[in-house]
C-alpha cells in the first residue's frame, strides 16, 4: 500500500498539481493559455507585500504569465483547461533557482576564507562564487526545460462550473 508520507521521500513520483486557464491565442500547433487568477489572490494579509501583484492592470499581469502548450487536443480560443504540472517539478525548479546559488557563493567564500584568511578576498570569491551560481542554475533550468520537467500539461477540457477543490 502506498501511504502518504512514502510520497514525500519519492522524487520521482508523478503527483500533478492543477490549474485552470483560459486559452487565449493559437500560433500553429502551440496554443497560449493564461492562468485564472484564484479568489484567494488577493485576499491574504500580506497581499499588500505579495510580489504575485506585480505592476500594472490586471491584464497586464495575467499576460506577463502566459504560456504555451502543444495543440494536440484540438484548442479553441475561449476554451477553459485544467493543466497540471507534477509535484516535483516546484522542487526541481526551487533548488535550480535558489539552492545552486547559494551554495556556490557559501561554498566559494568558506573556502576562500579557510585558504586566504581575508575579508576581501573572501567576498571577492563569493561574488565569483555567485557568477558560477547563476551560471549553473542557468544551464540546469536549460535542461529542466528541454526534458519539459518544468512545463505544464494539458490533463482535460474543465466541465462548466468546475472549480478548484482544496480538501
Amino acid at each position: 500500500m502506498n501511504h502518504p508520507a512514502d510520497n514525500l521521500a519519492d522524487f520521482s513520483a508523478s503527483a500533478m498539481i492543477e490549474g485552470y486557464a483560459h486559452v487565449v491565442a493559437l500560433d500553429g500547433n502551440m496554443a497560449w493559455l493564461e492562468p485564472e487568477q484564484t479568489s484567494s489572490c488577493g485576499g491574504c494579509a500580506a497581499s499588500g507585500t505579495c510580489g504575485s501583484k506585480g505592476m500594472g492592470t490586471t491584464a497586464s499581469r495575467l499576460e506577463a504569465r502566459r504560456f504555451q502548450i502543444e495543440n494536440e487536443p484540438g484548442l479553441r480560443i475561449g476554451d477553459r483547461v485544467v493543466v497540471g504540472i507534477r509535484e516535483n517539478a516546484l522542487l526541481k525548479a526551487s533548488i535550480t533557482a535558489y539552492v545552486i546559488p547559494l551554495a556556490a557563493l557559501l561554498g566559494s567564500g568558506a573556502l576562500a576564507q579557510w585558504a586566504f584568511g581575508s575579508d576581501g578576498i573572501t567576498m571577492v570569491s563569493m561574488v565569483g562564487g555567485l557568477a558560477f551560481g547563476l551560471w549553473l542554475s542557468r544551464l540546469d533550468a536549460a535542461r529542466l526545460f528541454m526534458r519539459g520537467d518544468i512545463s505544464p500539461r494539458f490533463i482535460r477540457r474543465a466541465s462548466m462550473g468546475e472549480s478548484c477543490n482544496f480538501e
